[in-house]
């Protein structure tokens, strides 16, 4: 049914670790010595890459989860509690992955029975692992329940390819990331992966789909162009997942999603997945179009950062942001990325810091991509500690080691802040992130000020008067519009639809609180009538929908605290907080 080919000796000449993957554990083919030696380099080199669990990776279980949706299934406390195929259990042991994660715990055993999901997670929690392996187990139970003679197309469909799995990623990076952690997965388990993507030629990519493959981890423009060609066809889906979904379903994606997924099989053939550190309500109502009978999975607030990320906000002159680029570089350890806004911004913030000696390099949208991913590979390796980078890093990527994220130019909207500074922080590893403020930020200075205030950083007192400037509207200490809880920002928007469903559920976890469900689901509904807040805490429409408010204004005015004694005053408590950040 799957149309992949057989392996051939030819297929041995590619791909090299994602070719051994064609072969059971049990096979008989790794006979010598010699071969036996080769596996075992190909598997310690597969798996010695990643990041390793900090010290803070216990905390995960004090973050508050919510799943809602009918008839949730009960979440897991390991990953042998899962039951999963023995060599998925395997890979899992050589991934070093002691726990699951809160979005593991949740999502796993969701996706197990065969639901549709939408997750949002905190950066860094484990995402990709939460749908990869049990998209794997299922694969892996329902070709070892039929008959693998009948699995296969007939010789006259053998030029193209039927994937079972697709997973659309954004970007090009992201794309190459979340296929090099599924073949990790797909380790001797006779599956394997293809990543395809643009900006390279097609050569390698149809070479590789053409040895066959279960899971295509692709952008959407490479993919379609695939099927345009013959090459890929869709009819065999069983699993679509959008990674960074609210991403994939904004304008700028959306028709090409949309004409992929009407290719595939329809609802309730095939299981969609969509995960991303963000749901805005909007993307929500959106995402129903493809999603059927679907489990909401919230880990920490929707949108949150995580609590392992210092993060700190300095106020500049936009004349003199380069200048204290450099000062807070010089006492910089570690790895650190630089966000911009635009891409000239990044090959001029490149230039100047290579100008004043510091091993800097770029990556954004205009390089090709053998550059990005040469920038990428010396900034991991850590050949190049400084990355300079428009938001074409911003999502999802998970570079191992980030200690610090500087937002030279803040984004125009706080979904954008999020997927930033999640760049450092990851798996339980602590991080610091500094946002460089200047008048023209006053936009987003009310949902950053907000998301500071639950993170329990500490918020200078410019901030705040800036913040006024623009009409205030932010949340003070414990006053949370709707009475909404700490800790559970949006959730799914379907709570504030009349009579949803009479199955329709929303449980709350925390640890040491796993029975908290029914009484207190009921006093949600009477509290959390407008359960979708508008973020600027004044308008919200007839549906409950909060509308976005990531306009794109400039304001070059003069600063809001007054004058030239104000900057100097910035200016002095902006060399205390980068000595009290390096100390």
């Amino acid at each position: 049914m799957y149309g992949m080919r057989e392996p051939t000796e030819s297929s041995f000449s590619g791909p090299g670790l994602r070719s051994w993957s064609k072969f059971d554990n049990d096979d008989n083919r790794f006979g010598n010595e010699k071969t036996k030696k080769l596996e075992q380099e190909m598997e310690r080199q597969l798996f010695e890459t990643g990041v390793s669990q900090g010290i803070n990776f216990d905390m995960y279980d004090k973050i508050p989860v919510e799943l809602s949706g009918s008839n949730p299934p009960k979440a897991i406390s390991s990953f042998r509690e899962a039951k999963l195929h023995k060599q998925l259990e395997y890979n899992v042991e050589q991934c070093k992955f002691a726990k699951p994660t809160p979005v593991q715990k949740y999502a796993i055993p969701s996706i197990l029975t065969g639901r549709d999901m939408m997750a949002c997670a905190q950066t860094g929690s484990g995402k990709t692992a939460a749908f990869i392996l049990p998209i794997a187990h299922q694969m892996l139970e329902r070709r070892s329940s039929s008959d693998s003679g009948n699995n296969r197309r007939q010789s006259s469909f053998r030029s193209r390819v039927y994937p079972r799995a697709i997973i659309l990623a954004p970007t090009r990076e992201l794309a190459i990331q979340t296929e090099e952690q599924t073949r990790k997965f797909l380790w001797k388990t006779g599956m394997t992966s293809v990543v395809v993507y643009g900006g390279v030629q097609t050569g390698k990519q149809l070479r590789d789909l053409r040895n066959g493959c279960e899971i295509i981890v692709a952008t959407p423009g490479r993919l379609h162009d695939f099927i345009m060609r013959g090459v890929v066809c869709l009819d065999a889906v069983e699993f679509c997942v959008l990674d960074e979904g609210d991403r994939m379903l904004d304008m700028g994606f959306m028709p090409q999603v949309n004409e992929l997924i009407q290719k595939m099989p329809k609802k309730g053939e095939r299981q969609m997945l969509m995960f991303s550190a963000t749901f805005p309500p909007e993307i929500q109502k959106l995402a129903q179009e493809f999603l059927q009978d679907y489990l909401f999975l919230a880990v920490g607030r929707v949108g949150s950062t995580n609590s392992f990320i210092r993060q700190t906000l300095v106020r500049v002159n936009a004349r003199n942001k380069f200048e204290e680029l450099v000062k807070l570089l010089q006492d910089c350890k570690g790895l650190c990325l630089v966000f911009v806004g635009t891409k000239r911004d990044a090959g001029f913030v490149e230039n100047q810091l290579v100008r004043e000696g510091l091993d800097a390099i770029s990556i954004h949208g205009d390089r090709s991509q053998e550059e990005r991913e040469h920038a990428l590979a010396v900034f991991r390796n850590g050949k190049c500690p400084i990355l300079v980078a428009t938001d074409v890093a911003a999502r999802g990527l998970d570079i191992p080691s980030v200690m610090w994220v500087i937002n030279y130019d803040l984004p125009n909207n706080i979904e954008d802040y999020v997927h930033r500074i999640g760049r450092t922080g990851r798996c339980g590893n602590s991080g610091n992130a500094i946002s460089f403020v200047t008048d023209s930020n006053a936009n987003i200075l009310k949902d950053l000020i907000h998301l500071l205030q639950e993170n329990k950083q500490e918020i200078p007192g410019w901030c705040e008067e800036m913040a006024q400037g623009r009409g205030g509207g932010y949340y003070r200490g414990r006053s949370f519009p709707f009475g909404r809880r700490p800790g559970h920002g949006e959730k799914d928007f379907r709570r504030s639809q009349p009579n949803y469903s009479n199955n329709f559920v929303s449980q709350r976890f925390n640890e040491g609180y796993r029975d908290r469900d029914a009484k207190d689901d009921e006093d949600d509904k009477g509290k959390h009538r407008h359960w979708n807040h508008d973020p600027e805490g004044d308008t919200q429409n007839d549906n409950g929908y909060s509308r976005s408010s990531g306009n794109n204004r400039r304001d070059h005015t003069e600063s809001f605290g007054g004058g030239k004694d104000s900057s100097e005053r910035d200016q002095h408590q902006n060399y205390k907080t980068f000595k009290k950040i390096r100390d």
